[in-house]
């Protein structure tokens, strides 16, 4: 009686199919069947129906495996072929189709064949929200979408509910299930991917729920319990390695955010004891992964600099999440030293991007949510700039800003390289409007600043006062702003992006 809707529709079933048999037959009890095998697809893909030519696709195909599955680690090369993609799941072969396609435009205008995979990937998404789902591609298909979207918290949520249709949230347990069982080569190969799948929906989906400062849907820690089972099993993908490492680091972040958040700010010396737990916690995890992915790859190897930056954004998010609601003009000191080290974390997070040639060519197969993480860690360096200008080195902040933009243009992240070309543009008015007040009160000759000959010398006295240096310069941020929140509704407008026919309900 665990699962009483469960057990009323069976029962339900049941009464209706005894309703629809003849009444002349026998009442008999029917043993329960077997699974049944999954059926045909329902849809067919973009290829078979002539919308995008087979040539065209598999230089798709090879572009989202030159990079993609890399941020997205929920795919096995050697298993998901184009010819096993296309056939098994005309959902997840299309959406591929429609990533590729978009990475492959960079900076150019979008083609033809993006619009129609993702067309056909999102008509097949929206059958999927009131019809059965029969097939765990299903849920690769939907988190698809979801990663390469700018409101994927959504999608994703609806892959999780998939998922938990499917029982992959039970795959892992399975697997480490050794009771002697003997299980088939399908039957061990189903288990493995499940297991990939159900752990890449948990990360990302808990990563959406921490990012957006959302509820964490689902928190069932024992359904990633055995995630280092992939690592050792013979059916492991290359890119396992890393999905477990992300989620291990997820579980640490959930933990750290159930600790915080409830404080609201408040700093006291419980609370910078587990700041300084969790900053060890967070090395030893580095460490332990790192050294898991040292086996295989050197130095400058894609996923070790991915592991890094993920290691610096998190100590990044950590001070992030402990101060949140305090007044940052305001803060005593056990506050400022946090969040100076929070600017370190931020400086070496885009130091470890921007000076690794082999991370800044892979950013153009990026996710919406790295480009995010790369973006925040900027604006948290102009923030600390604006606040404290006197302490930091401005020049270097700068430098680094500004490459992180160029980097986003890019890649086609054109609107948050514009969001922080902004943001720099009003530090530095601040910075030569603070110097140029200086040095024009330093040379102004006192006796020039008397009443004119025109004015009544009556009136003076009446005058209001002249703005402040903090009042100019608070005019100027909400000038900036306001011009900030009108190129991003332009931007909203007139960018196509993979979350825009979710709009449409």
């Amino acid at each position: 009686m665990n699962a009483p809707i469960e057990a009323l529709q069976g029962l339900a079933n049941a009464a209706a199919e005894a309703a629809a048999a003849p009444s002349s037959s026998t009442p008999r009890v029917k043993k329960r069947k077997k699974a049944e095998p999954t059926p045909r697809n329902a849809f067919p893909h973009v290829v078979e129906k002539g919308l995008v030519s087979d040539t065209e696709a598999r230089e798709l195909y090879h572009i989202f495996f030159s990079g993609c599955h890399v941020f997205i680690p929920v795919f096995d090369p050697s298993y998901d072929t184009y010819d096993g993609l296309m056939e098994r799941t005309p959902w997840t072969f299309d959406a591929i189709l429609a990533v590729a396609s978009k990475i492959r435009s960079g900076t150019g205008p979008l083609s033809p064949s993006f619009y129609k995979s993702l067309e056909e990937a999102q008509g097949i998404a929206r059958s999927s929200l009131f019809g059965p789902v029969v097939r765990k591609e299903a849920v690769q298909g939907m988190l698809l979408l979801a990663a390469w979207s700018t409101n994927g918290w959504l999608p994703s949520g609806h892959a999780m509910r998939m998922a938990l249709d499917l029982g992959l949230h039970r795959a892992l347990e399975k697997l480490a299930d050794d009771n002697g069982k003997n299980r088939t080569e399908e039957e061990e190969r189903n288990l493995v991917v499940s297991a990939r799948i159900w752990l890449c929906l948990y990360w990302f989906d808990h990563q959406m729920s921490l990012g957006t400062g959302r509820p964490i849907v689902l928190r069932d820690e024992s359904s990633i319990r055995h995630c280092r089972l992939l690592l050792k099993h013979p059916m492991a993908s290359p890119t396992d390695v890393r999905l477990v490492s992300q989620v291990e680091l997820i579980a640490q972040k959930t933990q750290i955010y159930e600790t915080l958040s409830p404080l609201n700010g408040q700093v006291n010396h419980n609370t910078l004891a587990f700041i300084r737990r969790a900053n060890v916690a967070l090395d030893k995890w580095w460490q332990d992964c790192d050294e898991l992915h040292r086996e295989t790859m050197d130095d400058e190897a894609l996923p070790r600099k991915i592991l890094a930056g993920e290691l610096y954004y998190a100590k990044l998010w950590l001070v992030c999440v402990a101060l949140r609601g305090v007044s940052w003009d305001k803060m005593p000191f056990e506050q400022r030293e946090l969040a100076f080290q929070a600017k370190d974390a931020a400086s070496n997070c885009l130091s470890n991007l921007l000076n690794s040639p082999t991370y800044r060519a892979a950013l153009r197969y990026a996710v919406h949510d790295s480009l995010v993480t790369a973006a925040f860690s900027g604006l948290f360096l102009l923030k600390m700039a604006n606040l404290f200008p006197a302490e930091l080195d401005l020049s270097a902040i700068t430098v680094q800003v500004e490459q992180l933009a160029q980097l986003l243009s890019d890649v086609a992240a054109e609107r948050y390289a514009l969001t922080l070309r902004i943001m720099l543009a009003n530090l530095r008015r601040k910075i030569s409007l603070a110097s140029s007040s200086v040095h024009n009160m330093q040379n102004t000759d006192p006796s020039l600043l008397g009443v004119p000959s025109f004015m009544d010398p009556s009136l003076v006295s009446q005058a209001p006062p002249p703005f402040t240096m903090e009042e100019l310069v608070w005019l100027q941020e909400k000038v900036y702003m306001l011009l900030l929140l009108a190129v991003h509704n332009m931007l909203m407008l007139e960018s196509v992006e993979f979350d825009r026919p979710w709009a449409t309900c």
